[in-house]
């Protein structure tokens, strides 16, 4: 993956983290759309990316605050635009999560991503986790094309949440599938719930063993 400020053919161009000139980005995305067209650049794999990246300042997507989510459900509501939950720690984000999201997207119009947050993650895993903050995890989800909002929660589970927005779709990996927080709440509000086929040879805590067997 191309780094920041990485050179580009013979050309060195800095790729700006910032801006609030929408100018700006508008004009990094159509450089870098014609480099994306170059000999070299075709081998490159790109990762799927909001084109409002500089949103708030930031070069990755902001985390919402439970009332703004709610905010936004009664909007997407009246939009009548379906809205699709699913809900995780996605601590080190890897293939099989990106993978998920782009599956769960395309069950409605809007993808909901809700994250554990940090004391969740280490009553879940262990106290050596996250090992990003919920705040770090949510602005990379956030940044992906597939994932239209990001929240965090700090309860056991996301049922409170989902009380709340009551999703049109309910997605789970399928390694969950036994038991899928909230189904109740959803299919009792006519809502639908779907099991998707999680990506095999892709896990977090696999990651994280292999950095430490890498790194005695």
């Amino acid at each position: 993956m191309l780094r920041l400020g990485e050179r580009l053919g013979t050309q060195q161009r800095t790729i700006v983290r910032t801006t609030s000139d929408a100018s700006r980005a508008g004009s990094w995305f159509s450089d870098l759309a014609a480099y994306r067209k170059t000999p070299m650049m075709r081998t490159v794999q790109w990762i799927p990316l909001h084109r409002d990246l500089f949103r708030n300042g930031s070069f990755m997507g902001p985390v919402l605050k439970r009332s703004e989510l709610v905010e936004k459900r009664r909007a997407w509501r009246e939009a009548e635009r379906t809205v699709v939950f699913t809900n995780g720690c996605f601590d080190l984000l890897h293939p099989g999560h990106v993978r998920l999201f782009e599956t769960a997207r395309a069950h409605g119009d809007v993808l909901v991503v809700a994250v554990n947050g940090d004391e969740s993650v280490r009553r879940l895993k262990g106290d050596a986790r996250p090992i990003l903050c919920a705040e770090e995890r949510g602005a990379i989800l956030g940044a992906l094309e597939a994932v239209d909002a990001v929240t965090v929660f700090d309860e056991e589970t996301p049922c409170e949440l989902l009380e709340q927005l009551l999703p049109d779709v309910l997605v789970k990996g399928s390694d969950w599938s036994h038991w899928i927080a909230g189904r109740e709440i959803v299919e009792e509000s006519g809502g639908r719930v779907f099991p998707i086929p999680i990506e095999p040879g892709y896990s977090t805590t696999d990651l994280v063993q292999m950095v430490l067997d890498r790194n005695p």
